[in-house]
């Protein structure tokens, strides 16, 4: 029916996704869905072209980065990628995952992401560790992440500048200033006085 494995995954979700009346957030995850799964390349893959020309544009597009898992995700490679999908990606982040090696558990804190990726995301989605409570540090350091990019925003908009630098000051960051290492010192005071308070609970 269709010439294509792209043209066919595109047409079945538009249909969905237009079935379901265009919701806001709908989210279509490609079977080429990092460089390393890319061929040749992300720019010069049929398959992602492919998508980007015919995935109507209010579907966001699922991406991990240079690999399943990325060490590292760069404002360059965003900007590729959203070339040949004719849309920001949204980042599915592995970086904590641990469902493929269950013997392992990823505490430190959220790095490798470069400065300035707010503008080239639609969005961003942590994947964490399978171990509940080992998730903690992750997700408190992607919010002074998070934060400090606000801040990074603001700048570079002369807009709401106080704004980014009121939420940034009151964690103990500057703003627009991410540093891996104080964000897990902040984190691991956080989680002290968290499991603390569990200690102190009726029952515990």
């Amino acid at each position: 029916v269709f010439p294509s494995l792209a043209q066919a995954q595109a047409s079945v979700a538009n249909e969905v996704y237009q079935e379901l009346g265009q919701p806001s957030i709908f989210l279509f995850c490609p079977t080429e869905y990092c460089s390393s799964l890319c061929s040749p390349s992300p720019s010069q893959s049929r398959y992602l072209l492919t998508l980007g020309q015919d995935l109507l544009p209010g579907i966001g597009v699922i991406w991990t980065g240079p690999k399943v898992v990325s060490r590292e995700l760069s404002a360059t490679l965003l900007e590729e990628v959203e070339g040949v999908l004719r849309r920001c990606p949204v980042i599915w982040d592995n970086l904590y995952a641990n469902d493929y090696d269950c013997r392992r558990v990823f505490l430190g804190p959220y790095t490798g992401r470069a400065p300035g990726l707010m503008p080239r995301l639609h969005g961003l989605l942590l994947n964490p560790n399978c171990e509940l409570q080992a998730n903690f540090i992750p997700i408190h350091t992607l919010g002074s992440w998070f934060r400090s990019e606000l801040g990074n925003c603001a700048r570079a908009d002369h807009t709401g500048t106080e704004t980014g630098a009121a939420v940034g000051d009151s964690q103990g960051l500057q703003e627009g200033s991410y540093s891996p290492q104080e964000a897990l010192e902040l984190a691991l005071l956080d989680w002290v006085a968290e499991i603390n308070q569990q200690a102190l609970e009726p029952g515990r």
